[in-house]
């Protein structure tokens, strides 16, 4: 199976080309050969190459910027993404699209179900949810895979900004009222690699969750950065009021993964073993 991966550098796109299964290649396309606010430079790079199933980790993801770059975060999240679709659709390829729980309003406490109504509270989820409608439109077989809070030890993400300010910093005041289960990039990798196949062997697809396990708000999630680092900061918790942003961040980020289980035996990963190793790999 020869996947053709849409992304080089971002923290999803590093892990599935260090994990690539025996019996599969992976051909990844940088902004070198496709500018991703282009469409029709995307639409170009899904006509010039061989493949058997697309991956899609391309994603304009800077939430705050976004409200101010509203044209530039369609064009990468929902005109490139709508380009790949209908390309991969005339040319019967399927799809993998790495959405996020962004496309929700945060309300409530219970985990969103994949069907669940959207409604994104700023430009990043409004831009994010477009794409992820476009994929529907097209006709194309995908799998819409939606997740939340990525960490690795690539790029930026909230264990390497916990780490830096708390080298610096005794103490940190942290928002408490935003809940979700971080995620590991390698097993978001590991996933949509595994769902790649079983599109390519002929799974029907749809739209799916994946976060990891247990859910936590951010302020204990930097709690155990720093107990497995082994730096004494302390962790203040705060409401989400008094630490503003330009867009408003959904408190419920809960996803219910059931279904990813329940069709491709795909189980949550424990973010707390995967952070020791994300620790580990940042120590060497």
């Amino acid at each position: 199976m020869k996947v053709v991966l849409f992304g080089t550098t971002g923290q999803v796109a590093t892990e599935v080309q260090r994990h690539v299964p025996e019996g599969v290649t992976v051909e990844a396309i940088s902004r070198s050969r496709a500018d991703f606010t282009s469409p029709e430079e995307v639409r170009v790079a899904t006509l010039c190459v061989e493949a058997d199933v697309f991956i899609n980790a391309v994603a304009y993801t800077n939430v705050d910027l976004a409200e101010n770059e509203v044209d530039k975060a369609y064009a990468v999240n929902a005109e490139s993404v709508a380009a790949m679709a209908e390309s991969a659709a005339e040319r019967c390829i399927p799809l993998v699209h790495i959405s996020t729980v962004y496309v929700f309003d945060g309300s409530g406490n219970r985990p969103w179900q994949p069907d669940d109504q959207p409604g994104p509270l700023g430009v990043y989820g409004a831009s994010k949810l477009a794409g992820e409608e476009a994929i529907r439109a097209s006709c194309a077989r995908h799998i819409v895979l939606r997740t939340a809070w990525v960490f690795s030890s690539h790029r930026q993400n909230f264990v390497k900004t916990m780490l830096m300010h708390g080298a610096k910093r005794q103490h940190l005041r942290v928002v408490s009222d935003q809940f979700s289960g971080p995620t590991p990039a390698v097993d978001v990798a590991k996933t949509c690699l595994t769902l790649a196949a079983a599109l390519h062997e002929g799974a029907a697809g749809g739209t799916y969750h994946y976060v990891g396990s247990p859910c936590v708000h951010w302020a204990d999630f930097a709690r155990e950065i720093f107990a497995q680092a082994e730096m004494p900061t302390e962790v203040e918790d705060i409401a989400s009021e008094n630490y503003p942003t330009p867009s408003e961040r959904p408190k419920n980020s809960r996803l219910d993964c059931a279904s990813l289980a329940n069709d491709f035996g795909i189980a949550r990963p424990d973010w707390r073993a995967r952070l020791g190793e994300v620790l580990a790999e940042l120590r060497a």
